[in-house]
């Protein structure tokens, strides 16, 4: 594939006055969660493939790199404004308090040395301590959220001018119906694990009849994360699949997303697999090799409980989360 000739297909925000966003997204979360020279190098190779959305949040500690690639793209033409690229960012558990959420905004502007982000969002459908960043969270330090002051804080980002966008992350379809319930603005984007082994039937169903656009992060596995394993690149059905394709298992697992209508957010600083997770966009999946995805067991690789750790009094991630994510 030619690497001027890519354009990255952009889904609607229902709840945003038409914003676009690219349905495929560069991540930038890593284990252990550190921002890198490596990070600022990967994302300017991205933006000269083609990619322009990328995803970054407080707790990854990459937003300053991002912002130094976003700036010498700037500087050196690979993009002529930074209107051209989807920047996404997330409040994380610690800042999700009403009267903390723009502040937490306007730090990660700072840090990113932008005057707008294109989407921001609620990282996890709890709260903590104010103060702590911790991570694991101690569970001494999980409080329930306040959703109604947290949305409407958000609302206020949304109205400023600060962020186009505002959504959430890792929220079930109760706790959408609690945030739709009182919402001036509903939730543009809900960003959840999906891939071909944690497939969010309910939750897909859920979103689209609400007008909300689901993300998929893990969307190759969780290999790599404090939790991952590696059984969705190990899968013995996407391999069977791939080698009929001629593609790789984790083109397989992008276009199955992409073909559910997902947007998608997948980390790489290789080189070779950014292009590769690029090639997704010529070729589709037969009848029959979606409906043997689709019959994959399903089981959820990110849970509530790999982001606690043990310290402090036990309070069940259960009660807060609903026992579902």
């Amino acid at each position: 594939m030619d690497e001027e000739s890519v354009r990255i297909p952009e889904m609607v925000l229902v709840s945003s006055n038409g914003q676009k966003m690219p349905v495929l997204g560069m991540g930038t979360s890593a284990s252990p969660l550190e921002g890198s020279e490596e990070t600022k190098t990967a994302i300017l190779q991205a933006i000269e493939m083609g990619h322009r959305h990328f995803d970054t949040a407080t707790l990854y500690l990459t937003e300053e790199p991002v912002g130094e690639a976003i700036a010498e793209a700037l500087s050196r033409g690979l993009i002529k404004s930074r209107d051209e690229l989807f920047i996404t960012s997330k409040l994380w558990c610690s800042d999700a308090h009403g009267d903390l959420v723009l502040p937490a905004l306007k730090k990660s502007l700072r840090n990113l040395q932008l005057e707008y982000l294109d989407l921001y969002l609620i990282h996890w459908p709890v709260s903590s301590r104010s103060g702590t960043y911790e991570f694991p969270i101690n569970k001494g330090d999980l409080l329930p959220m306040d959703f109604k002051s947290v949305w409407e804080a958000m609302q206020e980002c949304q109205d400023l001018g600060l962020t186009k966008s505002i959504g959430v992350s890792n929220f079930s379809s109760k706790k959408l119906s609690d945030i739709l319930a009182f919402a001036k603005i509903p939730p543009a984007v809900n960003q959840v694990e999906i891939n071909p082994l944690w497939q969010q039937k309910k939750l897909r169903e859920f979103c689209k009849a609400n007008g909300i656009v689901l993300t998929a992060y893990a969307p190759l596995g969780t290999r790599g994360t404090i939790w991952g394993s590696n059984r969705v690149m190990e899968n013995e059905v996407l391999k069977e699949i791939a080698t009929a394709k001629g593609k790789s298992v984790a083109q397989v697992c992008l276009r199955w997303a992409f073909e559910q209508g997902v947007c998608v957010v997948v980390k790489s600083f290789n080189k070779g697999r950014m292009r590769e997770n690029l090639e997704i966009l010529n070729w589709t999946l037969s009848e029959e090799e979606s409906r043997m995805i689709g019959e994959i067991p399903q089981s959820r690789g990110c849970r509530g409980e790999d982001y606690i750790s043990e310290k402090g009094p036990v309070k069940t991630i259960e009660e807060l989360w609903d026992g579902e994510i």
